[in-house]
């Protein structure tokens, strides 16, 4: 019996240990947006596009922050765009997300992650820093250059979720861009809300 009840309490002990742990931290899990891109800045084929939505689920503006990979992996250009709730915004492949490299190296293909952050006194600097919202999120879609004659194709963009040790990578790459790139490695904003 004695055997028994020190399992019991130890069980006890151990799930109050647990519920206590969880509900110490506040943890803000956040969506965020994945996409690609594909035949860009290539003669004869259509430029794509990724248009953002704020949904309007944090109650106020959000930034978009943005960040563009190129096929090695490498951050090659990031920003980050006002996003009003409702509000949509459309960004052009060519001209806005690979137009400044910081390698000066022009992008064909890649891939495009979109983070909902907070803002700074209503402005979005570039995300040298990321701060999440509860709630925040930032819809996409994206047309797509397909190989077979250009043809354009348009998805939402994927859902992943945000990890911290993602959170801290994407911020620390775009601050380098920030450090070194006297001005190479900043995309633009397009067109659209928050203008």
């Amino acid at each position: 019996m004695t055997r028994k009840l020190a399992v019991v309490c130890s069980l006890f002990v151990a799930l109050v240990l647990f519920a206590g742990l969880a509900s110490a931290q506040t943890v803000v899990t956040s969506p965020y947006r994945v996409d690609y891109f594909s035949n860009a800045n290539t003669g004869g084929a259509p430029d794509g596009t990724l248009r953002l939505d704020n949904d309007g689920a944090a109650g106020g503006n959000l930034c978009a922050d943005i960040f563009v990979f190129d096929s090695f992996e490498e951050l090659s250009e990031c920003c980050s765009c006002l996003e009003t709730p409702d509000g949509l915004r459309t960004l052009s492949i060519n001209s806005d997300l690979t137009a400044n490299p910081l390698t000066g190296v022009t992008l064909a293909t890649g891939v495009i992650k979109v983070v909902a952050a907070a803002t700074a006194g209503n402005t979005c600097p570039v995300p040298n820093k990321i701060s999440l919202v509860t709630n925040g999120e930032i819809q996409g879609w994206a047309t797509h250059i397909q190989n077979s004659n250009f043809a354009i194709t348009e998805t939402a963009s994927q859902v992943s979720y945000l990890s911290g040790t993602e959170q801290k990578r994407l911020a620390q790459q775009c601050g380098a861009i920030l450090s070194v790139g006297s001005g190479k490695g900043i995309c633009t904003c397009g067109t659209g809300t928050g203008d």
